[in-house]
């Protein structure tokens, strides 16, 4: 498994259809990006079903029962993230996996990212491995264009506040905005390294 995409940000990929650019750009197929085991249950019902609606969340349905489960990791990468109040089980299970195996994250989870800059050996595991999704909204900025970015994210913009700042005002520059936001999350999780969106695709 190439990459391991956490739930929020798989819902944020999936629901402005640009999932399948973001695999690419990480230099996966879709069928080597592993999700959590809970994917399914959390589209069917509950927050999720809430948020994006019975409808989005039906397609959302399509593609996540068409991809793997991320794969349980070792105990040795599991257990120091358990005591971590601000990483929640799946997001441990994806560190973990990923710190073991060598994949690629795509995480939404910002509070658990800063957590993680205190934990030393998956901090450097996993150095410039994590995406997060102003990264990729840079990135397809410059691979798409900008129109083409903000047409897609138009069903996030009254659910996420950065493609509301960004993508929303008239006369606003998007990539200068995202910029900014990526540039502030660098500096609160460092010393942990995040994937730059100016850089190739995944190690």
């Amino acid at each position: 498994m190439k990459l391991l995409i956490d739930t929020d940000a798989f819902c944020k990929l999936a629901v402005s259809d640009l999932l399948r650019d973001a695999v690419r750009v990480l230099g996966a197929e879709q069928g080597e990006c592993g999700m959590l085991p809970a994917l399914p249950h959390m589209l069917r019902k509950g927050r999720l079903r809430r948020r994006y609606g019975a409808d989005a969340c039906d397609s959302m349905l399509q593609i996540a029962n068409t991809l793997p489960s991320i794969p349980q990791p070792s105990a040795a990468w599991l257990d120091p993230l358990a005591p971590v109040q601000a990483i929640d089980p799946g997001e441990a299970l994806i560190f973990a996996a990923a710190a073991e195996s060598g994949a690629m994250i795509v995480s939404a989870d910002k509070r658990a990212l800063e957590a993680l800059k205190d934990l030393e050996a998956h901090r450097d595991a996993l150095a410039e491995r994590i995406v997060v999704f102003e990264a990729l909204l840079l990135r397809f900025c410059r691979d798409l264009g900008t129109d083409v970015v903000k047409q897609r994210v138009r069903p996030l913009v009254g659910l996420d506040r950065v493609v509301r700042v960004c993508f929303s005002t008239q006369g606003s520059e998007p990539e200068e905005g995202l910029l900014s936001y990526f540039r502030d999350l660098q500096k609160a999780v460092s010393p942990l390294t995040l994937w730059d969106p100016h850089s190739g695709a995944g190690r």
